[in-house]
């Protein structure tokens, strides 16, 4: 991953975090489980979409855990994948998305969060959630204790377009 992609990356979550600056978040639409999100930021667009887990384990710790698909335009930056389980990923063990038969592997873990560095990756991970029905993240957090988010996909397929089409 470039060194410019780290940065926005970083900013964008710096942004969805600090939500203080809610007249800079706009809510576009609900898609059953997903939901999708426009920010204007010094005049650059940042479209997404996102899902909260409908399963977790260990059940007893509910994490704030997200799945988000995002489009930065004025980056060149389209489809980029990325999670947050509510917590630190420890650098031991993979981080991984299972669809079916599909498996997919987060390549960078950096505070908090994890994304897939190769766009062509990514791209047949959304067709992948496209055509599932559930997608599972499996995750360790710095103690090596695993965690399995388990994201429903009913509404993913709008829930892209959506972002897509606004962030075109």
């Amino acid at each position: 991953m470039s060194i410019i992609k780290k940065i926005l990356f970083i900013t964008f979550i710096t942004i969805f975090i600090n939500q203080a600056n809610a007249e800079e978040i706009k809510k576009m639409g609900k898609h059953k489980d997903w939901e999708t999100y426009i920010i204007n930021s010094n005049g650059n667009k940042v479209c997404f979409a996102q899902s909260k887990p409908v399963l977790q384990s260990p059940k007893t710790s509910q994490r704030e855990a997200r799945l988000f698909i995002t489009f930065r335009p004025s980056d060149k930056i389209s489809d980029e994948i990325s999670i947050t389980a509510g917590y630190d990923f420890n650098t031991k063990n993979s981080i991984t998305a299972t669809s079916g038969k599909y498996k997919y592997k987060f390549d960078i873990a950096q505070q908090g969060f994890a994304w897939i560095a190769d766009n062509k990756v990514e791209k047949k991970m959304i067709k992948t959630m496209k055509k599932g029905s559930r997608i599972m993240i499996t995750g360790y957090n710095q103690k090596g204790s695993q965690t399995i988010d388990h994201y429903s996909l009913l509404g993913f397929t709008k829930a892209y377009k959506a972002s897509k089409a606004n962030c075109s």
